[in-house]
């Protein structure tokens, strides 16, 4: 399990943690590229390629979805954020966190909903460490961490 390789995935559904804006200009910039309709629900940053912005839950004609602060939503926005997220497991989501989500993800009800978690964190030191989970059925299956100095 590589980083590039969730750039070619056809489906499925990717959380980003650690306010990532980089590695998330970087995977819608090429989904639009590659000609995917994608839908935000909002932008935290830049994107060159063609974005809608909307309501993702509202709209079902899209080939990639992306939703902002899934963790953050109210209990009810919650419920059905996951419900929304079991219905769409032939699309791809990616679910973009402020917050900094690692190995604690096993506590979040989330972590039943998705399939891959990239957890990015800046360090002191001038290192950007970029965590890469592989979930099934909410279990880590998979871990790989990749470091960076800057």
């Amino acid at each position: 399990m590589k980083l590039p390789d969730l750039l070619y995935l056809k489906s499925g559904r990717i959380m980003m943690s650690g306010n990532p804006k980089r590695i998330a200009r970087i995977f819608l910039n090429e989904w639009a590229k590659e000609g995917y309709r994608v839908l935000a629900e909002e932008l935290p940053f830049v994107v060159n390629g063609e974005v809608f912005v909307g309501n993702p839950m509202e709209n079902p004609d899209f080939d990639v979805y992306f939703v902002v602060n899934p963790l953050s939503k109210s209990k009810a926005e919650k419920e059905r954020l996951y419900q929304w997220l079991e219905e769409r497991k032939d699309k791809l989501i990616l679910l973009y966190e402020g917050k900094y989500v690692g190995d604690s993800i096993t506590r979040y009800r989330i972590k039943d909903f998705i399939d891959y978690l990239i957890a990015y964190r800046w360090e002191t030191v001038g290192t950007e460490v970029v965590k890469l989970y592989r979930l099934e059925n909410g279990r880590v299956t998979e871990s790989r961490e990749l470091m960076r100095k800057s």
